[in-house]
């Protein structure tokens, strides 16, 4: 069924043969003031003194058709506002201020905030943001830092994996709750039980002391000492080694066996520092010092494991007087931190040459083609064709993927997975749709193969539909601004050269009315009875 038929012209009677209509794949129930612009074009036509409305065999009756409540939309003209800012800027004023004062002479009861405002009422702030939710985040953001091995506080980094026997560690660091109270001297890490617990298999044990400092490192049994001075070798033993007999004699343990585990623990970061017999256990003495560990690399190139760290405000903040007043602004996203994020605008809201085609195009569509213009690699002859992807929607791409096409790709390199009301949606504008390219430049190659497109979900109208609304934003693209980008004017060009090429399917050779159709028209039915003789 076509609401635009029953709204768009004026009947003597009207009937409903449906009670919803399809948009975007989805079926959207009649509104009630949807019924009202429709039964209200009964009796409309001027020569009639009373209309009729048909009950069919649904639902709707007339007394459910009533007005809707008018209000103004939410949505930001962001064309209008990004040319206004553009103007002046090149003007030398200050393009946020002059969009704030756009604003505020709009007819609404409700204030339009675009997240410049407390920006504008403050003098300059030492970071330098124009927007309202940039200095709220920036304020609350916390900067993370380190003591280094000097005592000096620096930017917390990434860590990295390091030697155990090379990172050092706060002195008195001995349990997982002990943190000094102020800079503590370095030590090796390996002093630390903490350190040593996360590193290596086997029995914890101080192993040897440097500089009276005393190092952890691994104890593992290896062998039972039998009263003979046999060996009998665990089983990890037999199965790093290879070695295929449970028993060995002291003499080979100590020409082939020893220096077969001591190479085999090596290449796992392990190296034996002696083996010592206590009791009748044979033990390897490990050196976890080649162990990697994950710790932070200071300026002055010193590993250091589990440093003592602080979060503090930024720099600027702690020195700024409106410190307080960007506390109390709000960091949920506005319209300018929205610009910011497409880059539309730069820190002082000057727009960019994306933000000044999205200047001169309306909604999501000049985020497209900004997009798209940004690819040096995308040809402009094939982009003014997949310009009629824009308003396309899903009737052209028939079984294939909606979001399909190099302008889609586009988008979605420029903007990610964005969704912004009447923008974006997921990345793309909302009325996008895959498959209108081809027809446009089958129509435009031959006129006469539009039918050729025609398929059960796609109708001549369809295609006469999607050529008008391309053609249309031809015209606007060759009407817009001058941009100083060559793309945009290798563009304006193009979409001025096809426009003179192509007709549009509205254009029709009628002929000429007769004399009778000139003629007022007579509605009446003569219903008297006529003798006959």
């Amino acid at each position: 069924m076509g609401l635009a038929a029953g709204i768009n012209f004026s009947l003597r009677t009207v009937a409903l043969a449906g009670e919803s209509y399809q948009r975007d794949q989805s079926e959207q129930p009649l509104r009630a003031d949807e019924l009202l612009q429709m039964f209200g074009r009964a009796g409309r036509r001027g020569i009639d003194e009373i209309g009729y409305v048909l009950v069919a065999g649904n639902d709707i009756r007339l007394h459910e058709a009533h007005s809707g409540h008018l209000s103004r939309s939410a949505l930001v003209d962001w064309s209008t506002l990004l040319g206004l800012m553009r103007s002046a800027a090149l003007q030398g004023r200050e393009p946020f201020e002059s969009a704030v004062q756009a604003q505020q002479r709009l007819f609404t009861s409700k204030p339009i905030w675009l997240g410049v405002e407390a920006s504008l009422k403050s003098s300059q702030m030492a970071c330098g943001l124009k927007t309202d939710a940039e200095r709220a985040r920036h304020v609350r953001r916390r900067i993370r830092e380190f003591r280094n091995s000097q005592g000096d506080w620096e930017l917390f980094r990434l860590l990295q994996p390091c030697p155990a026997g090379s990172a050092m560690t706060p002195a008195g660091l001995n349990d997982a709750s002990s943190r000094p109270t102020s800079f503590a001297r370095m030590v090796p890490a390996l002093t630390s039980s903490i350190v040593a617990e996360k590193l290596g298999f086997g029995a914890l044990e101080i192993v040897q002391e440097v500089e009276g400092l005393r190092l952890h490192g691994r104890a593992l049994t290896v062998a039972d000492v039998l009263p003979d001075e046999r060996l009998v070798l665990t089983k990890w033993t037999r199965r790093l080694t290879g070695w295929t007999r449970r028993e060995a004699r002291a003499g080979l343990w100590e020409s082939d066996l020893a220096p077969l585990l001591s190479r085999k623990l090596s290449e796992k970061k392990l190296p034996v520092l002696r083996y010592e017999r206590r009791g009748f256990r044979m033990l390897a003495i490990l050196n976890l010092a080649e162990q990697p560990i994950q710790c932070l690399v200071d300026a002055q190139g010193v590993a250091i494991w589990n440093p003592e760290t602080r979060d503090k405000q930024p720099e600027d903040c702690s020195l700024c007087p409106q410190a307080d007043e960007c506390r109390g602004l709000s960091a949920a996203t506005g319209v300018a931190m929205l610009w910011r994020r497409l880059g539309l605008v730069d820190a002082r809201g000057v727009p960019t040459l994306r933000g000044q085609v999205v200047g001169v195009l309306p909604q999501g569509d000049g985020l497209a083609v900004a997009a798209a213009l940004e690819e040096e690699d995308y040809p402009i002859e094939q982009l003014l064709y997949d310009l009629a992807d824009l308003d396309a929607g899903f009737r052209f791409c028939g079984d294939e993927n909606r979001w399909a096409g190099r302008l889609a790709a586009a988008c979605h390199k420029a903007y990610g997975l964005q969704s912004i009301p009447g923008y974006l949606e997921n990345g793309v504008p909302p009325r996008y749709g895959s498959g209108a390219e081809q027809v446009v430049e089958a129509a435009h190659k031959n006129p006469g193969s539009k039918t050729r497109w025609v398929r059960p979900n796609l109708g001549l109208g369809d295609i006469d539909r999607i050529i008008i609304e391309w053609r249309s934003f031809l015209r606007q693209i060759s009407h817009a601004s001058a941009i100083d980008w060559p793309r945009w004017k290798a563009l304006q060009a193009l979409a001025k050269a096809v426009l003179f090429e192509t007709e549009s399917p509205t254009l029709t050779d009628l002929p000429p009315l007769d004399y009778t159709q000139t003629k007022r028209i007579d509605h009446r039915l003569d219903l008297r009875r006529t003798s006959w003789r």
